[in-house]
């Protein structure tokens, strides 16, 4: 599929997401493991003596567990399961009561401390006690690099063309309440869990729903991975790839979804059900976008913006040219040219019709006029190419001043050897004019400073002083081009 614009929303989610995972994946790697040894702790200790008081935060923690993993919480409460740790192992030979409550109350208050300091607390989704902001900084918050190019790599291919669809305003507005949506449907299905949940897949699994709505009989390319060496076989050629639409592809992965969270639940690392909600959000706001109108009024203002509308009088002189009525086209843009002395579309059509009548001498007229232009517009590979056309044409000097535009042109874009070679023959054409002395002066600069060819710069700087045209206010210039110049060709004595 097509766009019709660069989908620069998308990419500035990309490169903002991979920004954000450089930022904090350290401070996440960290955490991590220092929370999860504190919650381990405190289950294991009231596990093995619940006659021990706890914070209310400790208490939720242990309550939420022996409803979510009761099989782990009988082992953990016979004593039978592996030793953990050395903690773990200090602890079972442990039996006074009050260093029990003591070592309970430093993992309370270190539990305490974490929740109140910790990052993954304050920005990403913890269904017990989501903050406002964890709403949308979890949708930029990732793991690891397989699950951030994951998200990412479904983002580009989901995101692009919704976002030529709908606007660059209603699509990042639709992609952020679309993370928040499905954060909230993963609170609704794990509700009180003190797990922190991250990454973008409720917001991109939004974009498929929305894709499946609104483009259903696309043909997606599907390249399965089984193994590294799958993917040495798919850069070969070779492997498992197919096609297949979007309205049989995206569903049985929804359904997929849907059977995992069902059996695994709260077991999994992975969201399943917000994966659900973001995509049932996905697919309901797409529709009601088509039929609330919305969608068709973004894409009237894209077509605004990306379509080329000829002026009347353009498309007059087309067809009087189609006609073959050249002079009356001529006529036409000439009277354009009046109101628009700018316009490209004029000069393009009028030196093609000159070329056509075989007027070269208004062909070349029409075409250094349109140089000019394309100088000022910045279109500087256009000019060039206009300028080809005029020489190839037997053109030898375009008007002294659009040529002296040409070559600080080619001096800007750093072609030093073409700008000198223009500013010669500039100052050949036109040895009495103001533009041949300030093209000799440029000419012997760029030849000193940037070519270093002492003798060619001398022959410039030396031609600028001979020049007709009056240069009282250059000749301190001259003058120490030329010393300079001699000096770069005065050889240094031992």
């Amino acid at each position: 599929m097509e766009g019709r614009r660069w989908p620069v929303i998308t990419i500035a989610l990309v490169v903002l997401n991979l920004v954000i995972f450089l930022g904090t994946r350290g401070l996440i790697e960290e955490e991590n493991p220092q929370r999860g040894e504190t919650r381990s702790h405190i289950l294991l200790l009231a596990a093995m003596h619940p006659e021990l008081t706890m914070s209310p935060e400790a208490q939720q923690l242990v309550t939420n567990f022996q409803h979510d993993y009761p099989a782990a919480w009988v082992s953990a409460k016979s004593g039978n399961h592996d030793i953990e740790d050395a903690w773990d192992a200090r602890m079972r030979l442990q039996d006074d009561p009050a260093k029990l409550q003591a070592e309970m109350d430093s993992l309370c208050t270190e539990f305490a401390t974490q929740t109140t300091d910790s990052f993954l607390d304050k920005y990403a989704f913890v269904p017990a006690h989501p903050s406002a902001i964890s709403y949308i900084s979890s949708t930029f918050l990732h793991g690891g690099w397989l699950h951030l190019i994951g998200n990412m790599w479904f983002l580009w291919l989901a995101g692009v063309i919704l976002e030529d669809t709908w606007g660059r305003i209603i699509y990042p507005i639709f992609y952020l309440i679309a993370g928040a949506a499905a954060a909230q449907f993963h609170a609704w299905t794990n509700s009180g869990s003190l797990a922190p949940a991250l990454g973008a897949s409720g917001a991109v699994a939004a974009l498929m729903g929305a894709f499946l709505v609104r483009f259903p009989t696309t043909k997606i390319d599907v390249a399965v991975i089984l193994s590294p060496r799958s993917i040495a076989n798919l850069a070969l050629g070779k492997g498992i790839r197919f096609k297949a639409a979007a309205y049989w592809l995206l569903p049985f992965w929804l359904l997929a979804e849907v059977f995992a969270g069902a059996l695994f639940g709260k077991y999994s690392s992975t969201a399943h059900w917000a994966h659900v909600g973001g995509f049932a959000f996905g697919a309901l706001a797409a529709l009601g976008l088509r039929y609330s109108g919305l969608e068709a009024k973004a894409d009237q203002a894209i077509e605004a913006k990306v379509s080329w509308t000829a002026a009347p009088a353009i498309v007059q002189a087309t067809e009087q040219m189609e006609q073959g009525k050249l002079d009356a086209a001529v006529s036409t843009l000439q009277g354009h040219l009046a109101a628009s002395p700018d316009s490209t579309e004029a000069y393009t059509m009028l030196h093609q019709i000159y070329w056509r009548k075989n007027d070269l001498p208004a062909y070349r007229d029409a075409i250094g006029k349109l140089i000019q232009i394309q100088l000022k517009q910045n279109n500087h590979e256009a000019a060039w190419q206009d300028y080809a056309d005029f020489k190839n044409s037997g053109g030898e000097a375009l008007p002294a001043a659009v040529w002296l535009e040409l070559g600080r042109s080619a001096e800007g874009q750093g072609n030093f050897d073409r700008a000198v070679e223009e500013y010669g023959r500039l100052a050949a054409a036109y040895p009495s004019e103001k533009p041949g002395l300030l093209s000799l002066l440029s000419a012997g600069r760029i030849s000193l400073k940037n070519l270093n060819r002492p003798s060619e710069a001398l022959r410039f700087y030396q031609a600028a002083a001979k020049s007709p045209v009056p240069h009282l206010d250059w000749d301190a210039t001259i003058n120490k081009g030329i010393e300079a110049a001699q000096k770069a060709l005065t050889p240094v004595s031992a």
